[in-house]
């Protein structure tokens, strides 16, 4: 498995990047901002065949997570664009979140792939699933990989490291989110490195020791 991962924008969110090295097949998760720049970055990965991104998963649709998507879906025709239904209101209210900060924005693409809990998405080689993990959005997900020796999971914005995220936002809940955090994460094995998205990586067990919110 190829990964990489680019920091964008004022509010520096994590977009990473997940292919296949077989079939060219990619997942890019959380596309926030800096469109131009992931797009050149994206064309210059190849191996024997061309990067092929099949997905533009988001862990949430706040704006710094969805800012940028529209015009690398437009770059990258094939890719589907998925996040899960709870959030699409604020996904299509994207310039309406740009208006709370002083940012414009263009109107977002239709959706193309509502997220599930438990779904399972094949991208090449590569196993991903979704876990829904509502509270710092009705929407948050958080994406595990299955295809990696050590375990991996891509926690968007509901923990951090010693941090969890915050709730004051859109269809924030603070008990909600802690309580999929207890149940959703913390039940995974110590070794699964969590990736979130803002900041530096960390892991179940480190969160389980050193995290004073939980």
């Amino acid at each position: 498995m190829f990964e990489q991962t680019w920091i964008v924008g004022s509010f520096r969110c994590n977009c990473r990047l997940w292919a296949c090295r077989r079939t060219g097949e990619a997942i890019l998760v959380d596309p926030g901002d800096e469109a131009p720049r992931l797009i050149e970055a994206l064309k210059e990965i190849s191996w024997d065949i061309p990067l092929k991104v099949k997905y533009l998963l988001h862990t949430h649709a706040h704006l710094d997570h969805i800012g940028g998507t529209r015009h690398v879906k437009e770059a990258f025709s094939e890719s589907q664009i998925a996040l899960h239904r709870a959030d699409e209101p604020l996904y299509l209210g994207l310039s309406l979140q740009g208006t709370y900060f002083g940012l414009v924005y263009d109107e977002p693409l239709p959706i193309d792939q509502f997220l599930e809990d438990g779904q399972i998405l094949e991208v090449g080689d590569l196993r991903f699933s979704i876990l829904h993990t509502p509270g710092h959005s009705p929407g948050s997900i958080c994406i595990q990989s299955h295809t990696s020796d050590a375990p991996v999971l891509l926690t968007g914005d509901t923990l951090f490291r010693e941090e969890i995220g915050r709730t004051d936002l859109w269809g924030g809940d603070e008990p909600l989110m802690l309580e999929n955090i207890h149940q959703k994460i913390l039940t995974l094995p110590q070794d699964t490195r969590i990736c979130p998205g803002h900041g530096p990586d960390t892991s179940v067990g480190w969160e389980r020791s050193f995290n004073p919110y939980l």
